[in-house]
């Protein structure tokens, strides 16, 4: 017996989803669909009578074509479907016409419902917004910002009282000009236009629904806080929203009431906001809302639906406020100068300046926001670089004393080489190569030798200084703090001494009777060469023949810091030494003042540091480690971040540490400690101490980070990591590593936040510095991993030195091109302008600092 088709076919969509179908699939599934549903409608007009085709009856077609599906991915219910209707077809003839009826009709429902579950659903389309020209907006206003001006003072602007002028200039707002300048941090972008269905938790979406129901209470628990609930629906699905109203006022039942009759029951409105997800699904909470005239209708709000900026604030100075202080003075942008021709625009695809300005601060879309910013970021990278190129041929113009020296192989040099237990590496070579060729050309050498930790360029900076003094010039070596430089001090004494080379050390600590003897030494040529910290750059030290100056850690010296010292000579050589390596087209354009050359070859025979990442609960791992290679004959640093406890951090101290692990973990080993609070003659005796090994365990703050020379220390204990900078991580790590044993560094890191134990698996990972000091410029900013705060460049309020490489690679080339043509600026006024605003600004806050 045949079984008999329901009346009512199977809902696919209620059966196993369906795999999705590849177009080609898609175009097999209609050719066999196509002809089905032909006979079965040419069958229900003729009546239900079997009709005969060419070659065979209905049911026969029917039954096979059931039979014999394409293969395609067929979900399991559908095709028992198939089977059964196949078999169906077969006893078609013997059937009544009132079931053959309800067999085709089934049949034709059925089919048509396959083909929808089979094909992919496309979904909805979002609704489309008619956004108002924000410029139609502000046509009123134009009489009042017509009399604007960019250096008009902002306490001057109508609408700006002095409470308001104040606010504004602890900001750092003052004139017109500034608040233009004043670009967003971030943008909240409510431009995407969603449906309901399509709405995702934790991001920003702009809807088009129709109020269904609008229902406002007092809340129970804050008779302060009242609440508008809305539920609002589109052709997707529906949605709660709520509002809330702050106040006493609506509390009383004809004001809330008030608040509701704003949203009536079938009002269009357009909603954007932040989407939250709770036990009722997704809502908004609080967002912007508009009721519209129509679906159609353009908005009026300047936010809905809009890229919204987000700019830095200060306390009494609100979000919409700031907002519409800079649409107020948004229209000067338009007459704002052009620095570059329309055919450097085009060939560099730059949009104008003043449609930059206007974009940055009213983007249209994120495309448009774009090119506006890339516009900006060209800008303040030209400028840049047009400063550091014209400070470089500035310098290029005076006159510099030829350090005709003789060289590597013979005299001092020679002499130097020589005495040093080992070979200089090929780096080392070419390096010192390039610097003696610039020290006998009678121009200023002004170079810049990046290395990372432990690659010589100490030895080049003796070999360089030892030029000079053969040459018959003085020379003097500047270092950033006491320790390092008496660590250089020492070194020069052990290698000059035998070669006869005066050489002294010049501290804030130095003696009265000292520094007398020494500054006239310097001043009638006996002494040959000074070592000192900041102290070199005071009025009473005065060279006789300075011929070269070398600046070790140079990021940490400010430019006006530097030239004090080239001020000491008639114009001395200038090198300048760092350990902070960055990628060399970076360091080109950073340091455009410069000449950049790159110790990147470390000496043989260095062995690895094996670096691992603990918990703070594993500190006992790292006291067995200490105590291990302390047996061995080695020495151990422990460095903390803090000297002492403090009230507002919850870090371990210097102090404590060395406390503890004097009277508690190591009681019968010697325990150093050495802080930045200690005299110099007390941190001279803690590390002579710790370099004979008289004390075996060293606890220090960041003040070993450079110059403590110890190749019996193995192991480094860097207590709460996270605090530090990857670059600094990387040159504390160097302070082991220098001696023939096998070398450990443990970063202990106690917090939980997954980004800092990502930042310290990249110096687990890797020695190179190089890709350490990029990682950390993308981390940190170059602010701080670079010191540009005092290296004499313009703060730049846009661009990233780590992200916009390529733009700042562009505007080296075009401000070069610009030089080599004009090298005055002459044919370019507005560029002249702008960069000598930029001194001023700089000089200014110099001063200021």
């Amino acid at each position: 017996m045949v079984a008999q088709p329901s009346n009512q076919p199977s809902n696919p969509s209620s059966q196993e989803l369906t795999p999705t179908c590849s177009a080609a699939d898609l175009n097999r599934l209609q050719a066999w669909l196509h002809p089905l549903q032909t006979s079965l409608t040419l069958e229900a007009d003729r009546g239900f009578i079997d009709l005969q085709g060419r070659q065979e009856r209905f049911h026969q077609f029917l039954t096979r074509q059931l039979a014999t599906p394409p293969p395609l991915p067929f979900p399991a219910d559908s095709s028992a479907r198939l089977t059964s209707l196949a078999a169906s077809y077969r006893s078609y003839p013997s059937l009544s016409e009132s079931a053959r009826r309800r067999l085709v009709t089934s049949t034709r429902q059925w089919l048509h419902q396959f083909r929808q579950r089979m094909e992919p659903s496309q979904p909805m389309a979002p609704p489309r917004l008619r956004v108002k020209d924000q410029a139609d907006n502000h046509q009123p206003n134009r009489t009042a910002t017509a009399t604007l001006s960019p250096d008009l003072p902002l306490s001057a602007v109508k609408g700006i009282g002095p409470k308001l002028a104040e606010r504004l200039a602890s900001l750092g707002l003052l004139l017109v000009r500034d608040l233009l300048l004043y670009f967003p941090r971030d943008y909240v972008d409510y431009s995407a236009m969603r449906r309901i269905d399509a709405l995702e938790a934790g991001q920003t979406a702009t809807i088009v629904a129709t109020v269904r129901r609008c229902h406002g209470f007092t809340s129970p628990r804050n008779p302060n806080l009242s609440i508008l609930e809305l539920q609002v629906q589109d052709p997707t699905g529906r949605l709660k929203v709520t509002r809330f109203l702050a106040g006493k006022r609506f509390s009383n039942p004809a004001a809330l009431h008030a608040q509701s009759r704003q949203y009536p029951v079938g009002a269009t409105v357009a909603i954007s906001g932040l989407v939250k997800t709770g036990a009722y699904g997704i809502s908004f909470q609080d967002p912007l809302i508009e009721v519209m005239e129509t679906a159609h209708s353009p908005l009026r709000s300047r936010q809905i639906g809009r890229l919204l900026p987000v700019y830095a604030l200060t306390e009494g100075l609100t979000a919409d406020r700031l907002r519409g202080l800079v649409e107020l003075v948004l229209p000067v942008a338009e007459h704002w100068p052009e620095p570059l021709s329309p055919d450097r625009r085009a060939v560099l695809n730059l949009i104008a300046r003043p449609e930059a300005l206007q974009g940055i601060h009213r983007p249209v879309d994120r495309e448009r926001l774009q090119q506006a910013r890339r516009r900006l970021v060209f800008d303040e990278f030209l400028l840049l670089q047009l400063g550091l190129m014209q400070r470089r041929a500035d310098l290029r113009q005076r006159q510099a004393p030829s350090l005709e020296g003789i060289g590597q192989r013979d005299g001092l040099v020679g002499r130097f080489l020589d005495l040093l237990p080992f070979q200089l590496t090929a780096a080392q070579q070419r390096v010192l190569a390039e610097i003696e060729s610039d020290l006998r050309k009678s121009e200023p050498m002004a170079r810049l030798v990046q290395g990372d930790v432990g690659s010589g360029k100490t030895v080049v900076a003796v070999a360089s200084l030892l030029n000079a003094v053969d040459a018959g010039w003085q020379g003097a070596l500047m270092a950033p703090t006491e320790v390092l430089a008496e660590q250089h001090y020492r070194s020069l004494c052990q290698w000059l001494t035998p070669l006869h080379v005066s050489v002294e050390l010049l501290t804030g600590s130095t003696s009265r009777p000292n520094r007398r003897r020494m500054l006239t030494d310097l001043a009638n040529g006996t002494l040959r060469i000074l070592v000192g910290t900041h102290a070199l750059i005071e009025d009473p030290v005065d060279f006789s023949r300075l011929g070269l100056v070398v600046v070790d850690e140079q990021h940490r010296f400010g430019v006006r810091q530097r030239n004090r010292l080239l001020s000491k000579g008639l114009q001395p050589h200038l090198l300048t030494m760092t350990a902070t390596p960055i990628p060399r087209t970076l360091a080109l354009s950073l340091h455009g003042d410069l000449d950049v050359s790159q110790i990147d070859e470390l000496p043989p025979g260095r062995t690895p540091i094996q670096t691992r990442q603990i918990a703070g609960s594993e500190r006992h791992d790292a006291h067995e480690l200490i105590r291990k290679e302390v047996e061995a004959g080695q020495r151990a640093y422990v460095v903390l971040p803090l000297v002492e406890e403090s009230e507002k951090l919850d870090l371990r101290s210097a102090v404590d540490v060395h406390r503890q692990l004097a009277e508690e973990v190591f009681p019968d080993l010697s325990v150093g400690l050495l802080h930045g609070r200690l005299s110099s003659a007390d941190k001279q005796a803690v590390i002579q101490s710790f370099s004979c090994g008289d004390c075996q365990v060293l606890v220090s703050t960041t003040v070993v980070e450079v110059g403590v020379d110890v190749p019996e220390a193995s192991v480094m204990v860097i207590d709460h990591a996270d605090r530090f900078g990857l670059a600094q991580l990387h040159q504390l790590r160097g302070r082991v590593g220098r001696g023939a044993a096998a070398s450990h560094c443990l970063l202990v890191n106690d917090s939980r936040n997954a980004l800092a134990r990502q930042r310290l698996d990249v110096l687990v990972h890797s020695t190179d510095g190089f890709e350490i000091a990029e990682m950390d410029l993308r981390l940190r900013g170059p602010g701080q991993v670079l010191g540009t705060r005092q290296s004499g460049l313009p703060d730049l309020a846009l661009a990233s030195l780590a992200d916009d490489g390529a733009v700042l690679e562009e505007a080296r080339q075009e401000a070069s091109r610009l030089i080599d043509l004009d090298p005055g600026l002459n044919r370019h006024p507005v560029l002249r302008q702008l960069l000598e605003n930029q001194r001023l600004r700089m000089t200014a806050s110099g001063q200021l600092n």
